[in-house]
């Protein structure tokens, strides 16, 4: 139930609701020519980001899903290829659509295998992907897995030392079920903010803080633009960078996919949502636990609770309330922005 400010307009935003943002984000996918099996877990990501108040992974990314489309190797009407590589294996062949789709054809063998054998591996390749990771996450552990995310992208970061970009933004995800409570999930880039986070402020002509990118001289920058053109950073210094190039090894050449450097030569300047390769790890606490499952989750909430009890938040917590807000109030969207969107159903078929 929506309250009576949802459809109300001002004069720099329009109210949605949750449901009217996904009918948006669908039908300008589908529009721009992506099959209803590639655009509809699209459109659903899309709509996750803008309900939990993640901007920079919501309607923001539309205007690059349809550009994404346009790139030359991109299979708007791909159909992944699922293959069960071992008993705890999964290959997810994407066929150069977006990760989505086949993230989502391959989970009922993830879950299935990690129950099985504790443990199940997914290996997705050949995908686009432009999304945040907690929305994988979540459809995890919502079975009751434990899960890890992780995933390339373009050469966007220099390393810690460096000038030169040849690091992605490199998200990391992971979760933990809690039964009828909310998961406890963490999703962040391994540079200093998530690059769309940059890009919104050069949109609204805002500077970055000092120690999120450098300039193309490979000097301290507070202008979003000088940072998008030059280099991002790592956070924490060699930590991130470190973390950062674990991330290209174990998502990149480990399932025999690309690193961010080669995300970028394959793009060749056409500037769409990275292609590469995703991996994702799903964890039985029932299977591993060894017959200690109750006194694991026990001991778990424990540790949860010693952090909230001290006023600290837990990840995600923010989302969850916006999650809550959006549902009943809808979301804001800037005029700006819902004004771009609408222009792509008007613009070229």
């Amino acid at each position: 139930m929506m309250s009576s400010e949802a459809g109300k307009v001002g004069p720099d935003h329009v109210v949605m609701s949750v449901d009217e943002v996904r009918e948006l984000a669908l039908k300008v996918l589908l529009q721009a020519g992506l099959s209803r099996e590639q655009a509809g877990p699209v459109a659903e990501v899309i709509t996750a980001g803008e309900r939990d108040e993640c901007h920079s992974h919501g309607l923001y990314r539309l205007p690059g899903c349809v550009e994404t489309v346009r790139h030359p190797r991109f299979v708007p009407d791909a159909v992944p290829v699922i293959t069960e590589q071992s008993a705890s294996v999964v290959r997810a062949d994407a066929r150069f659509g977006y990760s989505l789709p086949a993230f989502e054809r391959a989970l009922p063998t993830v879950v299935r295998q990690a129950r099985e054998v504790g443990v199940s591996v997914l290996a997705i390749n050949d995908c686009f992907h432009f999304a945040a990771l907690w929305p994988e996450i979540e459809a995890i552990t919502a079975h009751g897995l434990a899960a890890i995310a992780m995933t390339p992208n373009h050469c966007w970061v220099a390393p810690t030392g460096g000038t030169r970009p040849i690091l992605g933004t490199n998200p990391f995800a992971f979760g933990w079920p809690r039964g009828g409570d909310r998961p406890y999930v963490f999703d962040f880039a391994t540079s200093e903010i998530a690059r769309g986070d940059i890009a919104l402020h050069k949109l609204a002509g805002k500077p970055i803080p000092l120690g999120w990118g450098i300039d193309q001289a490979g000097q301290p920058t507070t202008s979003a633009a000088a940072a998008l053109a030059g280099a991002m950073l790592p956070f924490g210094g060699y930590k991130g960078s470190a973390l950062a190039t674990m991330v290209e090894l174990l998502a990149g050449p480990l399932i025999g996919d690309l690193t961010s450097m080669e995300s970028t030569a394959f793009d060749g300047g056409v500037n769409a949502a990275p292609c590469h390769g995703e991996l994702i790890i799903a964890l039985d606490p029932a299977f591993l636990g060894g017959g200690r499952t109750a006194a694991g989750h026990q001991g778990a909430e424990a540790l949860f609770a010693a952090i909230t009890g001290q006023g600290a938040r837990l990840p995600s917590q923010r989302r969850y309330e916006a999650r809550e807000r959006s549902m009943k109030d809808g979301v804001r969207v800037s005029r700006a922005l819902h004004e771009r969107i609408i222009a792509l159903l008007d613009g070229p078929q």
